[in-house]
């Protein structure tokens, strides 16, 4: 009874307030989706994979291009679908031929193997790498003169990159990244910008291309007292005056300019009353976790990692030298009393069924063999599946191999994914 009391606050009261608070059982078994989805992945080797289902992912790009301004094209960014499988699925479902790259190995493999792509750099590249872009073969067709546009935030890279253009004789399309609000990169003075369109006009080898403003912050800002609404109005306000500028300064309104902005939280704030002409899409696609926003309520998650259980233990235990804590974790949560372990873990992904499964947190993370607890009412045996869904996708895809899409029940093909690049 000391011992007792004294775990639980030394008194009766709190000893029963401390056990009206110990974990309910969480546990339980696949619900009907899970179920399907284990099945559909019985007849494949037991391995960590990345599985998409190809039917929520055509549900997402459907219901994006329904919730997007219908007079917005959309611009398909790479990085968080990083397969040539999938980006084709949404220039497909988009009807556009746009993309935007972040880094400079995939920016070449797209040039190769997608060579009818046009490209913006969602993020400035140095010079070297781009100069390292225009060395790689390319696919048939491919102009870079014409595709790419070049994304540059200063006028220091300004300087860099008309210095190749002049050093390779060839032509480089400048789009220029503009902060809208977000502080995390792009022009901000309206003197700097000046500064640097007025080299644009002295250049013929750097034909100015647009403008880019990422504006992701508008969906962390909270809706309260307005400061959305403001926070949007200004990022708007920016943008327009960004642009009245280099009307002013390159002689009036070019139809051909890209005028990019959003992302997947922000698409859905858009219209066509406002400078942006285009806007970019990629991880609401296939909706990670990070990506659970109510205006993104209507799409459904379409990536999960499936990894089979190597080991089960009955019982919970630490290693030898810590059994008594992980005893008094068995008796205070019923949700630790039993363990298994999965192949693989410690990624970027947080165990969605079954319900109850969860990481070991006095066990820790392990990239190897991660040791997860659940309650009695978890029915897994060895080699059933665990499934885990991404909190993200660029950071997660490129870590198994070859995606594994699943359609009306069945593993059907095999998507490629991207050499691992940062």
């Amino acid at each position: 009874m000391k011992r007792r009391n004294l775990l639980l606050g030394g008194t009766a009261a709190a000893a029963a307030a401390a056990w009206v608070a110990r974990p309910n059982d969480q546990g339980g078994g696949h619900d009907s989706y899970f179920s399907q989805l284990a099945a559909a992945l019985a007849g494949l080797p037991a391995m960590p994979m990345l599985v998409v289902d190809r039917q929520r992912l055509h549900a997402n790009l459907a219901q994006i291009r329904q919730t997007a301004h219908a007079k917005l094209p959309l611009r398909v960014v790479v990085k968080s679908l990083p397969s040539l499988g999938l980006i084709d699925e949404a220039l497909a479902a988009w009807q556009t031929p746009r993309a935007m790259l972040f880094n400079a190995p995939q920016l070449a493999l797209v040039a190769k193997e997608r060579p009818a792509t046009d490209m913006l750099l969602g993020k400035p590249l140095p010079a070297s790498a781009a100069r390292w872009v225009l060395e790689q073969p390319a696919g048939d067709g491919f102009d870079p003169t014409r595709q790419i546009q070049w994304l540059i935030d200063t006028p220091q890279r300004l300087a860099e990159y008309r210095a190749l253009a002049k050093a390779r004789g060839q032509a480089m399309r400048v789009n220029i990244e503009i902060d809208v609000g977000l502080h995390r990169g792009g022009v901000e003075s309206e003197a700097v910008l000046a500064q640097m369109l007025d080299l644009l006009k002295e250049e013929p080898l750097l034909p100015f291309a647009g403008f880019m403003g990422y504006d992701a912050h508008l969906a962390a800002i909270p809706d309260l007292a307005g400061n959305r609404a403001s926070a949007q109005a200004e990022a708007q306000r920016r943008y327009s005056a960004m642009l009245a500028l280099a009307q002013q300064r390159l002689g009036g309104p070019q139809p051909g300019w890209t005028l990019n902005a959003a992302g997947s939280p922000t698409f859905h704030l858009h219209d066509d009353q406002h400078a942006p002409n285009e806007l970019s899409v990629g991880s609401a696609a296939v909706k990670p976790s990070d990506f659970d926003k109510p205006s993104l309520a209507a799409l459904q998650p379409a990536a999960f990692i499936a990894t089979p259980v190597l080991k089960v233990m009955d019982e919970f235990r630490l290693p030898v030298g810590a059994q008594t804590v992980s005893s008094l974790a068995r008796w205070w949560d019923v949700n630790e009393r039993r363990a298994l372990a999965m192949h693989g873990g410690h990624w970027l992904a947080d165990p969605v069924s079954p319900p109850g499964v969860a990481p070991s947190g006095l066990y820790g993370p392990s990239s190897n063999q991660q040791v997860m607890v659940a309650s009695p009412s978890v029915p897994l045996a060895v080699g059933d599946w665990v499934f885990l869904r991404p909190r993200q996708s660029e950071a997660v895809f490129l870590q198994f191999g070859a995606i594994v899409v699943i359609d009306q029940g069945k593993p059907v093909e095999r998507w490629p994914v991207f050499p691992a690049s940062a």
